[in-house]
């Protein structure tokens, strides 16, 4: 397989694998559960996470409520930046590539409730010190936090790497 056809299919396909799965659980999560109210549907991971039902009008954490227009603007910019600038960010990282794919996806899942539901669903609740006040959240934001933390450790480790392994050429 070529660099283009996996470097296409990191980002298409991984964002789309993120927005599949998390919109499945999001409506699974709408329909079965009631609001603000933890249910542990496996008592021995209790102690370690919950699901609770949480509308999110703000950004991350529920911060900023009332600005709930702005952001699913700004998550639409961010989408389409990466849509029209992907091939000069990434090269051919694959790495890149990956990471885009995870914001990409979280992005379109979190813009999605926001267009469809005027809320994010949120519903992971940790429950484990020091998690234990952490915020209610859903894949999309995991994703989002593991292509961001994909993208740092390439651009302040393998960029690194590999600029000194093409100098030393």
């Amino acid at each position: 397989m070529s660099v283009t056809v996996r470097s296409r299919f990191l980002l298409w396909g991984g964002a789309a694998f993120v927005v599949a799965l998390d919109q499945l659980t999001k409506a699974w999560i709408v329909r079965h559960l009631p609001a603000y109210t933890p249910v542990d549907w496996i008592p021995q991971l209790a102690s370690l996470f919950s699901f609770t039902f949480v509308k999110n009008t703000g950004v991350a954490f529920g911060l900023f409520p009332q600005l709930g227009g702005i952001f699913t603007v700004l998550s639409a910019i961010v989408i389409l930046g990466i849509m029209l600038f992907h091939r000069a960010i990434a090269g051919t990282d694959l790495w890149i590539y990956g990471g885009l794919g995870l914001v990409t996806g979280g992005a379109s899942g979190n813009l999605l409730d926001r267009l469809m539901r005027g809320y994010v669903v949120d519903f992971i609740d940790v429950n484990f010190w020091p998690l234990r006040e952490w915020p209610v959240f859903n894949l999309a934001d995991s994703a989002i936090v593991v292509g961001v933390a994909i993208l740092l450790f390439d651009a302040f480790f393998l960029s690194e790497k590999k600029v000194v392994t093409d100098a030393t050429v």
